[in-house]
């Protein structure tokens, strides 16, 4: 196997890297974050062409009039999106459970202080509303005890950068629910709820965007720290 920090090979019955020195837990912890880091740039890649495609619907849709508009053709149009919209959320739910397992060994590692029980990094995800605050909240603790001495600015960063990863997860949960919900009997709901889409869109990108950020300093921390 090959060293994830020098390259070098490493037989599998040795423990530690011959050239560098690097224990198997940290390779394997960094394989795992690298592989998160994977899928959410796919899983970013795939909302970003969600919205280019809904985006390009809204041309048509600046120029019609009530005479021209045609509600059928419109919502055969919209109708596919609500299943890619499915499929993302399918798909981000396969990149979570692997996430929660990143999580848990950063949670592990992590110097602290920590204020909530190692138990909470996957009871935090399932509790009902819990779910809506605390995630955000374990995921600045795993980053700001990665490192015993963080500076107060980078604290703010890490902060800055979590609270918006998750308000655009929440606004992107929210908006995919009204755009496969909505109607588009009128002109003005179909130009609405391809907004909707279009916004819903770019926040689920932006989230994935925000969360590989987290992974990857966290992880780069974590194993400057080891």
């Amino acid at each position: 196997m090959p060293c994830a920090l020098c390259g070098d090979i490493i037989p599998t019955e040795v423990p530690r890297c011959p050239a560098c020195g690097a224990w198997a837990r940290r390779r394997d912890f960094r394989a795992i974050g690298m592989a998160v880091f994977m899928l959410l740039g796919f899983n970013a890649f795939v909302a970003l062409g969600c919205g280019l495609s809904l985006a390009r619907l809204a041309d048509p849709l600046r120029t019609a009039t009530h005479d021209t508009y045609d509600p059928a053709a419109t919502a055969r149009a919209l109708a596919p999106y609500t299943d890619v919209f499915l499929v993302c959320a399918v798909l981000a739910g396969i990149t979570g459970l692997l996430y929660l397992a990143w999580l848990w060994r950063a949670r592990r590692q992590s110097a602290g202080p920590h204020r909530y029980r190692r138990a909470w990094v996957l009871l935090g995800w399932v509790t009902p509303v819990v779910n809506l605050w605390l995630p955000p909240r374990l995921v600045y603790e795993v980053w700001a005890g990665s490192r015993r001495r963080m500076r107060p600015a980078e604290r703010h960063s890490a902060a800055v950068v979590v609270a918006a990863w998750w308000a655009s997860v929440l606004c992107g949960v929210g908006l995919a629910r009204v755009f496969s919900g909505g109607s588009v009997h009128t002109l003005a709901d179909a130009r609405f709820y391809v907004h909707v889409g279009v916004a819903a869109a770019a926040c689920q990108a932006l989230a994935a965007v925000l969360c590989m950020a987290t992974v990857f300093h966290i992880t780069r921390l974590q194993l400057e720290a080891a």
